[in-house]
């Protein structure tokens, strides 16, 4: 029943998104959705919606008239992550050599990992309800690393032998290790020595440090 009464509530709420919004009201909505990430990252589990609130300078009412339950909230929330960082692979290529848009894009997806940690248990919710989320993203953040990888590969500026496949699943190591207050700093530090490996042997080396 609980099952049903969500799934309703969120088809019923993706209705109403279908119509535009007041200039007002979507910076409201953007702005609780922007809050959101910070504190899902920060909180995780404990993360309260009335804090979400409290930050965005909204009241309780107006997040609730946005996103009637914690899961709609978090499905938004997580796909804006991976959107931005899925943009940020372009973005980043377009400005630094490819070695170094590879790094800080890795260095991005410590801030979506700590997002999505925090988003864990709402996620799973999200998985019972048949949720779109994971078929529409699935892929594209594996996809937007590949794009880097090849790139820095057929640039020489990382080892010729390295497959994309094996990156992201070190890189995604993170994603399991202790939850303790050192370790996005920790996570960080991990991503410098996996370019380091990654840049050993490499055809040719940048200069310019991320």
């Amino acid at each position: 029943m609980e099952k049903k009464l969500a799934e309703a509530v969120i088809a019923e709420q993706k209705a109403a998104e279908a119509k535009p919004l007041r200039a007002d009201a979507q910076r409201n909505r953007d702005r609780l959705v922007e809050v959101a990430a910070s504190v899902f990252a920060e909180r995780g589990i404990d993360a309260s919606l009335e804090e979400i609130a409290r930050r965005a300078g909204v009241g309780i009412g107006t997040l609730y008239r946005h996103f009637p339950t914690r899961e709609h909230l978090v499905e938004v929330v997580y796909r804006r992550e991976v959107e931005g960082l899925c943009a940020a692979a372009g973005e980043l290529a377009q400005k630094h050599p490819s070695d170094v848009a590879l790094e800080q894009w890795m260095q991005r997806f410590v801030d979506y990992i700590a997002t999505k940690r925090g988003l864990a248990t709402s996620l799973r919710i999200l998985i019972t309800t048949n949720s779109t989320l994971f078929s529409d993203t699935s892929g594209r953040v594996s996809q937007a690393m590949r794009q880097l990888v090849e790139a820095a590969v057929a640039e020489g500026t990382i080892r010729a032998d390295v497959d994309a496949s094996d990156v992201l699943h070190a890189l995604s190591g993170i994603y399991s290790a202790p939850d303790t207050p050192e370790w996005r700093d920790r996570s960080r530090r991990l991503v410098k020595l996996l370019m380091d490996g990654l840049r050993f042997g490499a055809a040719k080396a940048t200069t310019q440090s991320s």
